[in-house]
């Protein structure tokens, strides 16, 4: 199995741990302070292991407009699964951002021209189908929530296809340093109309989200250095085993046989699409490039 898909698999390991967190704390505070509390405590990670970049590099970039369009689509994507999260299911959250590896691989064909096989066009169809089923559209009410995340999915997608486009030649500090930095002043300033003073507990599970979600977005960066995107982005299914354990043990929801069907499918699809071609990709990226961040 390559590195990269090992490292994802913990970085997604912590992400979820993170987003419980964010879903128990979530009914008392706005999206916007979450955001600016935990993203402001994610830099933690990088203070600790960063050895060998400078910060007064923080600006010296090689691909500044892909690198400021990744913060932004980083920025508006956290939004999007905050309120997700403070609003539906978790395992809903899931089911419905696992659409991301599809805008991945769609957005890894048609602007960087990566080569995708027709056995991962079909395991990606089929991912899609165990989302479907899981989340059953026309069958049941579907909440505002429900369409945030799925905004939230494709502008994960275009971060991911960015990020594996900017990561080889930006610095970390780059990738990290400035997306902390804009989160900071944009959620900042949108938080303090509904600002909420948090207590010790709640600042203290703020800076249990931020270590979480920095640890994880160093562990992606990592992954995403040293195998292709779309290898990458199918390891994010392993998160709906969180969803259920976390779901049950904390939040009482019970997902019912059709959605643990529908699930079953998205894993088994998924995982098999990470597994099905170890074969070095090339990629030949178009002259036009945007870029995201994690």
């Amino acid at each position: 199995m390559p590195t990269g898909v090992i490292l994802a698999f913990l970085g997604y390991a912590s992400f979820s741990t993170a987003d419980a967190l964010i879903k128990h704390i979530g009914p008392g505070m706005s999206v916007f302070e979450i955001a600016f509390f935990t993203t402001s405590f994610s830099i933690l990670p990088l203070l600790l292991t960063n050895r060998n970049e400078r910060w007064r590099d923080l600006y010296r970039l090689r691909h500044p407009f892909l690198v400021h369009l990744r913060c932004t689509t980083a920025i508006a994507g956290t939004a999007c699964v905050m309120y997700a999260f403070t609003h539906i299911a978790f395992a809903d959250v899931y089911a419905i951002g696992f659409a991301t590896p599809i805008f991945v691989t769609l957005l890894s064909v048609l602007l960087l021209k990566e080569n995708v096989t027709p056995q991962r066009w079909l395991l990606l169809l089929l991912c899609f189908v165990g989302v479907v089923i899981v989340i059953r559209p026309g069958l049941r009410a579907l909440e505002t929530g429900h369409f945030v995340i799925m905004v939230g999915a494709c502008l994960g997608a275009i971060t991911t296809v960015i990020l594996r486009h900017v990561a080889p030649t930006e610095r970390r500090v780059s990738l990290v340093g400035l997306q902390v930095l804009y989160s900071a002043l944009v959620n900042g300033l949108l938080m303090l109309p509904g600002f909420v003073m948090p207590n010790l507990l709640q600042l203290a599970i703020f800076l249990g989200i931020g270590l979480l979600g920095g640890l994880g977005g160093l562990l992606l960066i990592a992954a995403t250095k040293t195998t292709p995107a779309n290898l990458v982005a199918p390891v994010q299914y392993s998160q709906l085993i969180w969803a259920i354990l976390f779901g049950a043990l904390f939040f009482g929801e019970y997902p019912d046989w059709i959605a643990i069907v529908g699930m079953l499918i998205v894993v088994t699809s998924g995982l098999l699409n990470v597994l099905s071609d170890r074969r070095p990709m090339r990629w030949k990226p178009r002259l036009f490039f945007f870029r995201t961040g994690l």
